[in-house]
C-alpha cells in the first residue's frame, strides 16, 4: 500500500451508517471504493442522491444493489471486475453488514442465531477466500470489521447479534495469524453507542443512547465518522503492525 497508486478500498454493507460514513471518508482521501449493498426500493433513490454527490466531486465509487450473502452474486461481482481493481489490488475490505434477528432467548430458535451469525460474520470469511483464490487482494490487505460491546456484555434482546459479533471477533483473531503470510492484517473496530438505523431496531435504543450519553466521559454519542476515521487510520502503512486486536472508538464510553 506505499505505492503511489491507492488501492481499491471493498466496502461490505456501504449504503447506511457506520459503512456509509467509511465510504465517505476513503472518497475524500482520494481512494477507489466499492460499496456493495442491498437495501429496499424506497431507500434506493436516496442512496443513490448521495452516491452522485460524491461522485460529483470526481472520486471514484461504485455502488453495487446486490445480495452478497449469495454465492453466485459473489462470484458475478469479483469475475466483473476491471483490470485496474485486479492490477491495484483490493487494499482494504471493510465489513459493515447489518442484517439478522433481534430478541431474547426464551423466545428464539437456532435458526434465529444462525441466519444472523451468517450475516454479520460468516459471509466476510466467504468474501475473503473468494477474493483470495482470484487474486484479487493486495499484498498488504486491511480487513477491518465492526463489532460492538455486546460481543462480551448482555444486552436485552441483543442475542443473536451478540453471539454473531463473537463470532466475528474470533474469525478476524484467526485470520490475523493465518493470513499473516500473506501479508494480511485483520481488526475488529468496536464502535461506541452510535444513532444509526440498525441501532434503532434494538429494543430500548432510546434508553441505550441516553445511557451511553452520560456513561461516555465526552458526553455524546460516537458518530459515523468517528468509526470511519478510525478505520482509515487502520488502513495506512503506519498501521502495518497492528493487527488481531479489537480497537474501542467510543470515546471512552467503555471505560466506565
Amino acid at each position: 500500500m506505499n505505492g503511489q497508486k491507492k488501492p481499491h478500498v471493498l466496502i461490505l454493507g456501504g449504503s447506511k451508517g457506520l459503512g456509509w460514513g467509511c465510504v465517505e471518508k476513503f472518497c475524500r482521501e482520494g481512494y477507489p471504493v466499492l460499496a456493495i449493498h442491498r437495501d429496499r426500493r424506497s431507500d434506493l433513490d436516496g442512496i443513490t442522491a448521495k452516491a452522485t454527490a460524491l461522485q460529483a466531486n470526481g472520486t471514484a465509487l461504485e455502488m453495487y444493489q446486490m445480495d452478497a450473502f449469495k454465492a453466485a452474486s459473489r462470484e458475478s461481482f469479483i469475475q466483473g471486475l476491471p483490470d485496474t481493481v485486479k492490477e491495484s489490488g483490493i487494499g482494504v475490505i471493510v465489513f459493515s453488514i447489518a442484517r439478522g434477528n433481534l430478541g431474547k432467548m426464551d423466545s428464539l430458535s437456532s435458526a434465529d442465531l444462525r441466519i444472523t451469525s451468517e450475516a454479520m460474520a460468516f459471509v466476510l470469511q466467504d468474501w475473503v477466500v473468494a477474493l483470495l483464490e482470484a487474486g484479487c487482494l493486495a499484498s498488504d490487505c486491511r480487513i477491518i470489521a465492526f463489532t460492538s460491546e455486546g460481543s462480551s456484555r448482555v444486552m436485552p434482546g441483543y442475542g443473536p447479534v451478540a453471539v454473531a459479533k463473537a463470532a466475528l471477533e474470533a474469525m478476524i483473531r484467526q485470520m490475523a495469524v493465518e493470513l499473516a503470510p500473506r501479508g494480511i492484517r485483520a481488526n475488529c473496530v468496536q464502535a461506541g453507542v452510535t444513532d444509526t438505523e440498525s441501532l434503532r431496531m434494538i429494543p430500548g435504543a432510546e434508553k441505550l443512547m441516553e445511557y451511553a450519553k452520560k456513561r461516555n466521559p465526552n458526553k455524546r454519542l460516537t458518530l459515523p465518522e468517528d468509526v470511519a476515521n478510525a478505520t482509515y487510520l487502520l488502513s495506512l502503512p503506519e498501521a502495518a503492525w497492528i493487527t488481531g486486536n479489537v480497537i474501542a472508538v467510543d470515546g471512552g464510553e467503555s471505560l466506565s
